[in-house]
């Protein structure tokens, strides 16, 4: 089992960053924001991952995430701001061997 996956998120400024995920920490993308420091402190993860903010809304741009949003996540994203199709809460994707190449755009602040 690898350690270490690589994820591309493109941050509110329109930069790619090619990351290394651990996947022995049972991270989140959500958190994976964070530690890397893409977005200001404070606009991202303000419910400390619970699905109750959408602060970390990504736009899913690949086909490497292969599950579906759960009810939490959808009841979140029928109340947000900027939701496509293809958003997401960071906090509700694991950082797991499964999605390694991902790739994610920020969406705008909340």
């Amino acid at each position: 089992m690898q350690q270490d996956i690589t994820i591309k998120i493109t941050d509110r400024e329109g930069v790619q960053h090619e990351l290394l995920a651990p996947t022995d920490m049972n991270l989140n993308v959500m958190e994976l924001i964070r530690m890397y420091e893409l977005a200001p402190e404070g606009t991202v993860g303000v419910c400390g991952g619970m699905a109750m903010c959408a602060s970390c809304q990504c736009y899913v741009l690949n086909d490497v995430l292969k599950t579906e949003r759960n009810d939490d996540e959808e009841a979140m994203l029928s109340e947000a701001y900027h939701v496509k199709p293809n958003s997401r809460l960071g906090c509700q994707i694991p950082i797991s061997d499964e999605i390694d190449g991902l790739e994610l755009e920020i969406a705008p602040e909340q």
